[in-house]
């Protein structure tokens, strides 16, 4: 049996990638070249907010006391759990060393980046969560800085939930500032920042393509498309709860991909009856993304086994993958392309959207195949050194001597020649290429 496509997307998610470039070149030269007055300069015409840039102790004081105390103790919560998985990272990257051979010592040291700019959505939603996940792994990787971005509303500015998730979670500063402009300010150090030496955070296409452009000279987490999910479900899973987390994916944007892939053609054609009556359920704007998400980038995959559905999921390479079907340790050990696997029923991808702990910045449009999610390990700089005493040198300054000889690389062969001919002034050498 091949696969069968019960339903087939139309579009895929690629915006027009030529003018969204264009325009966010043109924004980042005129802030460079203009510092700070031309950043509020398209703060006023985009943000259309004139207030702080940065705000001050009392007006996060300010906005962190118009957060209902439920509000906080969820965002308390979800920053914990967070904080825990990232120190559980942290864990697993250590500061080592080894001698190489006798008198020879190599070393890895682990260093966190000085700087973090951290971009938390603003818009449509309220990205309350993005600001718990990049500034708390900030936090827990020890920079010394950490500024948190996201857009102001007019009039009122940043969203207060989002003030305190950023304020408890330990952002140094808090700009209130969107889009490309935000981005610059953090790369460029304006408003008396330090120059940010890695961006992170989600955003719409202008902050992903200002991410693309000034990557390398700043380092950022990943460059992400729009969010996208897929399921894997067997005859064992519930039509209800597979409908449901789809439409629940699909409400990020009109964009954003949710694929079903099943062996089972009875659950499929269930679920495909069921999802549009629950995208109608939803409210206005939600209802209105998820409507054009299923319709143009939805698709209901059917194929023949569970080794089928796995090889189809890791071709994908989605964000986020859940697995809705029997014996989830065959997944967890079968399954290699993903951002996030969320396994069986009882978990889905809101949870880590939102409070499980783990984090929900993650590589979206396939690029799970080569990487993985925002992590403690993205702020961190794994670099080496390496020490010797000078019996030690001697056979790794031959070899150099002569590979570098052989490459036809002879300053580099020379370095080495030096060395053995100050510490073993009375021995003779072969430090030629061939022989």
């Amino acid at each position: 049996m091949t696969r069968e496509y019960l339903k087939k997307a139309d579009l895929t998610p690629k915006s027009d990638a030529s003018e969204t470039h264009k325009i966010v070149q043109g924004i980042l030269a005129d802030i460079e070249a203009g510092g700070d007055a031309k950043a509020l300069e398209y703060a006023a015409k985009f943000d259309r907010y004139e207030g702080n840039v940065l705000l001050t102790a009392e007006e996060i004081e300010a906005a962190c006391a118009l957060v209902p105390e439920k509000l906080k103790a969820d965002i308390q919560f979800a920053h914990d759990n967070v904080r825990r998985f990232a120190e559980l990272q942290k864990g697993t990257m250590k500061n080592v060393e080894t001698e190489i051979s006798p008198g020879f010592v190599t070393g890895q040291k682990v260093i966190p980046v000085d700087a973090a700019g951290c971009y938390v959505p603003g818009g449509r939603y309220s990205h309350i969560a993005s600001a718990i996940m990049t500034v708390t792994t900030a936090k827990v990787a020890g920079c010394k800085h950490i500024t948190a971005c996201s857009p102001p509303r007019p009039d009122t500015g940043v969203a207060p939930a989002i003030v305190y998730a950023a304020h408890i979670c330990g952002a140094d500063q808090i700009m209130a500032m969107g889009g490309v402009q935000g981005v610059a300010a953090m790369t460029f150090g304006l408003f008396g920042l330090p120059k940010a030496n890695i961006l992170v955070g989600p955003g719409n296409q202008f902050v992903a393509e200002a991410k693309r452009i000034l990557f390398g000279r700043v380092g950022i987490d990943m460059i992400a498309g729009p969010t996208d999910s897929l399921i894997l479900a067997d005859g064992t899973a519930d039509a209800h709860i597979v409908a449901t987390d789809l439409v629940s994916q699909a409400e990020h944007g009109y964009n954003s991909p949710v694929w079903l892939v099943t062996d089972d053609r009875t659950l499929a054609e269930k679920v495909m009856r069921l999802v549009p009556g629950y995208i109608d359920d939803l409210p206005e704007v939600n209802r209105e993304n998820a409507t054009a998400a299923w319709r143009d980038y939805a698709e209901v995959i059917l194929c023949a086994d569970r080794e089928d559905m796995a090889a189809c999921s890791d071709e994908y390479a989605p964000e986020h993958l859940t697995v809705q079907a029997a014996d989830l340790d065959w997944w967890l050990q079968r399954l290699t392309c993903y951002g996030s696997l969320f396994l069986g029923e009882e978990t889905t991808v809101s949870y880590g959207d939102k409070a499980a702990g783990t984090n929900h910045v993650l590589p979206t449009s396939r690029a799970a195949s080569y990487t993985g999610g925002l992590s403690v390990h993205k702020y961190m700089k794994i670099v080496t050194w390496q020490r010797a005493t000078r019996e030690g040198s001697k056979p790794v300054a031959e070899a150099t001597a002569r590979i570098a000889r052989l490459e036809g690389m002879e300053g580099h062969a020379r370095a080495a020649d030096v060395r053995l001919a100050k510490y073993f002034p009375d021995e003779t050498f072969d430090l030629t290429a061939n022989g």
